[in-house]
């Protein structure tokens, strides 16, 4: 029988035997974290919370790396940042950043990514309906925690003017297209011939 982990879409992609196992998972780890990388830095300046592509590639790499694998990748940025490297939409890095406005989206994205791997660990991304409810659940989560830490910071009605009610139209179309991306890739390697 298939262990959950065997059965996401990045072990499809990329089989392995089990003693290569960490091999795999940590360059696709490298990888996702890079991809957030580039996706921080592709962005429509907000204040105090900028929009980016981030969402969509956390909600991508949980559908695609499963529970564990997309957690310890989004760990490995968030830990970036907390090093000081240059990993966030600004400039800015550090713990000082990170308790910032922007501080629970982060941690939001954590949590996301875990939820949508498990979802997906679950079967929830090879049907279209459970991966798109699985994306969405995502991003509440995200939206969750970014909303009560920047309500914190700035009071509930600012935290939810500029830090929720302008993501809402863009948020929809990254959990479409996350969606589309993660179906697509099921569905080629579906339609691929076997070896």
């Amino acid at each position: 029988m298939t262990d959950a982990i065997d059965a996401t879409l990045a072990a499809a992609l990329w089989p392995t035997r089990r003693s290569l196992r960490f091999a795999r998972d940590a360059a696709l780890a490298f990888g996702g974290a890079l991809a957030l990388v580039v996706s921080a830095k592709i962005q429509v300046p907000f204040t105090p919370v900028p929009m980016t592509l981030q969402t969509l590639v956390v909600l991508a790499l949980g559908a695609a790396y499963g529970s564990r694998l997309a957690a310890a990748t989004v760990g490995l940025y968030l830990l970036e940042g907390l090093l000081g490297l240059p990993v966030f939409a600004g400039a800015l890095a550090g713990p000082a950043y990170m308790v910032g406005p922007t501080g629970g989206f982060l941690a939001g994205f954590l949590v996301a990514a875990a939820l949508v791997g498990a979802l997906a660990e679950r079967g929830w991304d090879r049907s279209w309906a459970l991966l798109l409810a699985a994306m969405a659940l995502g991003h509440v989560a995200i939206f969750a925690l970014g909303f009560a830490w920047l309500a914190v910071l700035i009071g509930p009605g600012h935290a939810f003017a500029y830090g929720v009610a302008p993501f809402v139209l863009a948020t929809i179309v990254k959990t479409l297209l996350a969606c589309a991306l993660v179906g697509a890739a099921w569905s080629a390697l579906d339609r691929a011939p076997r070896l």
